[in-house]
């Protein structure tokens, strides 16, 4: 048996060497062709290329230790395996966390009585690294809008100090965005409403008094103003085009409005320290009755339609929702200009001896020109000459009108002391045109009218006009 497997094997082995061609190719592929020293070259070199990384992981993996912050080796490595492979069992799970070099050997738990173990070995609760484990772990329970990232399944340890600083940053973030909240909800900012504002104004649109509200046509420190179309109000037509001017809820951009109306003796009695919405709404029905004030006067001002709260509805100055401009924007010939200074000088005139009034805050700013006439606006702030700033308030105004017609080339406009003497119809003496020897005459004036009014109890200022004519007294009808 033993001899015909020999022979066999012998015959096999004879032909197997007979074979030449491609066949014998295709037998040899399979092994790498270390005939050629090119191949052989590259094959050395691959081995030296993996032994070289293999001990550039080791020092890596020496390197980083059990640092929570590791280095990579990686761009130094000859060879990178994972780079062309397709097959998935090459990649890395990075679920996978039993081997996770950032987890805890341990659950770290916290004993009731305190302390854990006896002895040298002893561990209280003012451990570092217990501590330092417990304050990772609170951390969990700040604000969900605090982002803390991933950190709470490592084994973190933050100390006292920095945890309470965490602390106190995420409860300052808290209160300040609380802060902003309800200033949003309860304030009127600029070319916006809070949702209080808001209804009433819906209400008025839904009642019938206005047919819509277009937006927004001007701001400013104390107020937003908004284009609407009127309606009806209790079966009396409301005009086509109003405005409704809605006096901002919060104090921050006009602080000092309790200067024109705590000493109005008006609403002195009804001024006290209040919350700031109720004193917005003092100070929409002061602007109320001085425009009812001025408009009985004859006095080109808006006409008053409705105060509701702190939301003054007036007729609107302009045509086909395009306002008229500010006495500042609008281009005048010289003609025009000059009679507009008169204008505004006859509107002063008017507005103290026959009103007894101080605008307050006349500028540029607060006069419109339409239909080739000023108009005035914004008298919130307006006051009575008896107020115990109410000269100074004036000639405050006298200033901002001479100086403003001056610029604007008119030749004959008066310096502020003549026109302040024009208007009051006083006789302050000008001396050298020292404004703080002027001011100090007014601030006399005032003095002087402030002790009258305390002896004789009445509103009356006690200086007589050039004219002889009786010392003004206050319009008790609003």
């Amino acid at each position: 048996m033993s001899e015909q497997l020999a022979t066999q094997l012998e015959e096999d082995n004879s032909s197997f060497s007979a074979l030449t061609g491609p066949e014998v190719d295709l037998l040899l592929e399979d092994g790498p062709d270390t005939t050629s020293d090119l191949m052989l070259a590259q094959m050395l070199q691959m081995q030296f290329d993996r032994e070289f990384d293999d001990q550039l992981r080791r020092e890596e993996r020496k390197f980083n230790g059990d640092s929570k912050v590791s280095i990579s080796f990686e761009n130094y490595r000859m060879v990178h395996p994972y780079e062309d492979s397709d097959s998935s069992e090459d990649e890395v799970d990075w679920q996978d966390t039993r081997h996770d070099p950032y987890r805890a050997d341990k659950p770290q738990t916290t004993p009731r009585r305190g302390f854990s173990r006896k002895g040298k070995n002893i561990t209280t609760k003012h451990d570092e690294v217990a501590c330092g484990r417990k304050n990772t772990a609170r951390m969990d329970n700040f604000a969900p809008e605090v982002q803390v990232g991933d950190g709470l399944g490592m084994d973190l340890k933050l100390s006292n100090q920095v945890f309470n600083s965490l602390k106190q940053h995420c409860y300052s973030e808290q209160r300040r965005s609380a802060r902003l909240h309800e200033k949003k909800e309860h304030s009127t900012a600029e070319q916006a409403v809070d949702p209080r504002t808001r209804l009433l104004m819906y209400k008025m649109v839904n009642a019938g008094v206005l047919e819509n509200i277009n937006g927004c046509i001007s701001t400013g420190k104390e107020s937003v103003v908004f284009h609407a179309d009127g309606g009806r109000l209790e079966e009396e037509p409301v005009p086509g085009e109003v405005v409704l001017k809605v006096f901002k809820t919060t104090l921050n951009e006009f602080k000092n409005r309790d200067r024109y109306i705590k000493d109005d003796y008006r609403f002195k009695d009804r001024f006290s320290k209040l919350n700031p919405r109720k004193v917005i709404r003092l100070w929409a029905e002061k602007e109320m009755h001085n425009l009812s004030r001025m408009k009985k006067a004859g006095l080109p001002v808006p006409d008053v339609v409705l105060l509701k709260k702190h939301i003054l509805v007036m007729s609107f100055i302009g045509k086909d929702h395009v306002p008229a401009p500010k006495l500042k924007d609008v281009t005048l010939s010289s003609e025009d200009m000059k009679a507009a200074y008169y204008q505004v000088l006859q509107l002063m005139q008017q507005l103290y001896q026959e009103c007894h009034l101080v605008h307050a805050d006349l500028s540029e700013y607060n006069m419109l020109w339409y239909q080739e006439k000023v108009w005035l606006i914004d008298v919130s702030q307006s006051v009575e000459p008896t107020h115990p700033h109410g000269l100074e308030f004036l000639f405050r105004d006298c200033r901002n009108v001479s100086t403003f017609f001056q610029k604007r080339g008119v030749g004959d406009v008066m310096s502020v002391y003549e026109l302040f003497n024009a208007v009051t119809g006083l006789s302050v003496p000008v001396g050298a045109e020292d404004e703080a020897d002027f001011m100090s005459e007014i601030v006399a004036l005032e003095k002087r009218n402030e002790d009258h009014i305390q002896k004789r109890g009445k509103k009356s200022f006690p200086v007589t006009s050039e004219d002889g004519g009786p010392p003004l007294k206050p319009d008790t009808d609003d």
